[in-house]
């Protein structure tokens, strides 16, 4: 397992190195989950492609770190692990809150950043007294107590009822998260709002969003996309929140042609 301390803070993560002139792809995962959400977007890319997964602090296999946490905090992280690992230059590629951090590494970090791909996300998601609210049921009763209503949000009707064994595992991984990093990114979540600097994005861009999705829904991300200059827009028919797991081609073969589209600007110059 390979794992750093950026700040007071360890990360766990796992690296591919990028062939000779091929781009390097950083992924961050979303609310509630682990790297493992990109296994099968990673399966369908160029093996030339480099590639970056890290736990957020908080989930998986990496440490609490300090709570509360804010999007910044979780920006922070992943420029001190970039700088560690001596990547620039990559196209971030984040769901939900890490659509968020991608965002944040974006107006922080510029020069880590040659390209967008935002899943399900947006530059706020949900009132603080929804937060709040989860919040405060969960520390009450546990993860578990809110497990369906994630999964409804999650996953489609199709994929819930399918039998597929991977639906069985992503309700696990859920539930396995450490509460207290789950409730800190809640918390850090409530405090995000970037709208007013959504037009300032000058980095290409694709936005994703899957129709089911329960969490941040097609109007919501699609009014996003509209207010990036030059992005573009995609809703994955039959897809819920993490389409990365329920129909990763879609969401490879958006992340292979922003690099192609990168690559190529960058040749003309």
């Amino acid at each position: 397992m390979d794992c750093i301390k950026i700040g007071g803070t360890v990360l766990h993560y796992r690296q591919r190195a990028a062939a000779k002139g091929a781009a390097t792809i950083v992924f961050i995962n979303s609310l509630g989950t682990d790297f493992r959400i990109w296994d099968a977007v990673i399966a369908a890319l160029d093996t030339d492609m480099g590639i970056l997964v890290y736990d957020k602090r908080g989930h998986g296999l990496s440490s609490l770190g300090e709570t509360p946490y804010s999007v910044a905090d979780h920006s922070g992280d992943l420029a001190g692990l970039m700088d560690a690992l001596d990547l620039s230059n990559a196209i971030i590629c984040g769901l939900s809150v890490g659509g968020q951090v991608a965002q944040q590494l974006y107006f922080d970090r510029p020069n880590l950043v040659a390209g967008l791909v935002l899943c399900d996300t947006a530059a706020k998601i949900g009132e603080p007294d929804f937060w709040s609210a989860r919040i405060e049921t969960i520390t009450r009763d546990g993860l578990g107590s809110v497990t369906d209503g994630i999964m409804e949000r999650w996953f489609s009707t199709r994929f819930r009822t399918s039998g597929d064994p991977l639906y069985a595992v992503s309700r696990a991984m859920f539930e396995r998260q450490p509460v207290e990093g789950y409730l800190a990114t809640c918390a850090a979540i409530a405090g995000f709002d970037r709208r007013a600097d959504t037009a300032s994005i000058a980095v290409p861009t694709s936005v994703l969003v899957g129709s089911e999705d329960g969490a941040t829904p097609p109007d919501l991300v699609g009014a996003f996309a509209d207010a990036i200059p030059g992005s573009d827009f995609q809703i994955i028919d039959g897809a819920g929140h993490l389409p990365c797991i329920e129909t990763p081609q879609p969401v490879a073969s958006t992340i292979a042609a922003l690099a192609a589209r990168i690559t190529k600007k960058e040749h003309a110059q």
